[in-house]
């Protein structure tokens, strides 16, 4: 067996409060029981300060606060400093300090086998495979939002120049990069044409702890605490932005006023103010609007719903993934989605048999299907339990971090070994079916 010294290069990881920060911090720790030699080049905690995570894991401060250090599982992590800008002159200004010290930093280290560098943003696959270059290594990029397409689909990169620009960036990356690694089939697809050498793409799915997220009692502590044993609980637990459409869950919430049923909707986000406004102006009730909770409170609140949903806004939907999908299943909850017919939440729905869905910007359709869910609400407890099913056998973080190890295990094998290295499958199989 190959053991790598790896670096693993991310713009969040423990102990920020984001999922891409967890997200890696569990793989790190599971690539950490293979043998790997591990190090993490980051940010300072920006995204979601959670302060009992940062007194857990403390920044120590190096040459007068240019970067700090701390430790994690064992694992030394290098954190350049940064702040949750709002302006996107402040934002560029935090990417490029980022990028330059993460360049500086990760030469300064010893070499590397494997750089391993999560999007967004895309200009860290640049930083990733210099890195790798410049230390004798291999990059490994990988996709968990698909740039320029989300930026551009988005409405935040307009300039015909700027977006010629990235497209170069994006098709250096991909040329560069030794592995390239979608969390979806549809990203897959959508970049493939983009290659010199397809044989590079890979598809290897994101993940969810599920001995954290374990499906647990429907009436608990934080069900009593906020009123809610008594109501159907429709929840969404997450980021309150720009990727999720609001407006058919105010109009269901109004719709619906009729039915003892709450919408719990918890986090953060650009649109919190917005949707505040929104459920004000509306004169909704049945929205309970909260802050951001740490990870740990998660499977409480998660149990605490009868149903989740997900409603993907339509500029969106093909190009980026909600993780949250796999807590919410190993939760043992069900789940109601509004996404397209192709694309990769939907394409999970149907992995998964879950038949809760109804398509984009549908208002109507989407109330109809809330109030069908709590018409059925006594038969949910088994979909839940199956979708539970599913992430266990699938996409708990022993099972996708093995893939991990043995695409690295490939790619850091010495040349006169490679042919004899393990070959990472291009698609998961289960019950010998292909998804």
């Amino acid at each position: 067996m190959t053991v790598a010294k790896i670096l693993i290069h991310s713009i969040v990881f423990k102990p920020d409060g984001v999922s891409t920060a967890y997200l890696y911090a569990d793989l790190v720790s599971e690539l950490k029981k293979y043998g790997h030699e591990l190090v993490v080049l980051t940010s300072t905690p920006h995204y979601n300060k959670v302060e009992s995570a940062i007194a857990a894991q403390p920044l120590i401060k190096r040459r007068g606060g240019l970067y700090y250090t701390s430790m994690y599982d064992g694992v030394e992590v290098y954190h350049i400093p940064m702040t949750k800008a709002k302006g996107t002159l402040r934002r560029i200004v935090d990417f490029i300090k980022f990028h330059v010290l993460g360049l500086g930093i990760g030469l300064s280290l010893n070499k590397f086998d494997v750089v391993l560098s999560p999007s967004p943003p895309l200009t860290i696959g640049v930083v990733g495979a210099l890195i790798a270059g410049l230390k004798g290594g291999k990059a490994i990029y990988n996709v968990q939002e698909i740039y320029p397409d989300f930026a551009i689909n988005q409405g935040v990169v307009k300039n015909g120049l700027l977006i010629k620009v990235l497209k170069g960036i994006e098709k250096f990356i991909y040329n560069r990069s030794a592995a390239v690694v979608t969390i979806d089939d549809k990203f897959s697809d959508i970049i493939r044409p983009r290659f010199k050498d397809v044989r590079k793409l890979h598809v290897i799915p994101n993940f969810v702890d599920t001995q954290l997220y374990m499906p647990g009692a429907r009436h608990n502590a934080f069900s009593a605490q906020h009123g809610l044993d008594d109501k159907f609980v429709i929840a969404y637990a997450g980021n309150i932005g720009f990727a999720q459409n609001w407006e058919p869950v105010l109009h269901a919430a109004k719709a619906l006023e009729h039915l003892p049923v709450t919408f719990l909707i918890v986090g953060d986000g650009v649109r919190k103010a917005w949707l505040r406004e929104q459920i004000a102006e509306r004169g909704i009730n049945t929205i309970l609007l909260l802050d951001y909770q740490p990870r740990e409170a998660m499977p409480l609140i998660n149990a605490s719903a009868d149903l989740h949903t997900i409603v993907m806004s339509a500029d969106m939907d093909n190009d980026g993934f909600p993780s949250k999908i796999y807590t919410i299943l190993a939760s043992g909850r069900p789940v109601l989605v509004s996404t397209g017919s192709d694309s990769p939440l939907s394409n999970l729905m149907r992995k998964a048999n879950a038949q809760r869905k109804v398509g984009l910007n549908d208002n109507e359709s989407y109330a109809a299907a809330i109030a069908k869910a709590y018409a059925e609400r006594e038969q949910l407890p088994a979909e839940g339990a199956a979708g539970r099913a599913f992430i266990e056998g699938n996409y708990s973080k022993e099972a996708v971090a093995m893939q991990y190890h043995q695409l690295i295990q490939r790619i850091a094998a010495p040349v006169s070994e490679q042919g004899q290295s393990i070959q990472v499958p291009d698609t998961m199989v289960v019950s010998n079916q292909k998804i």
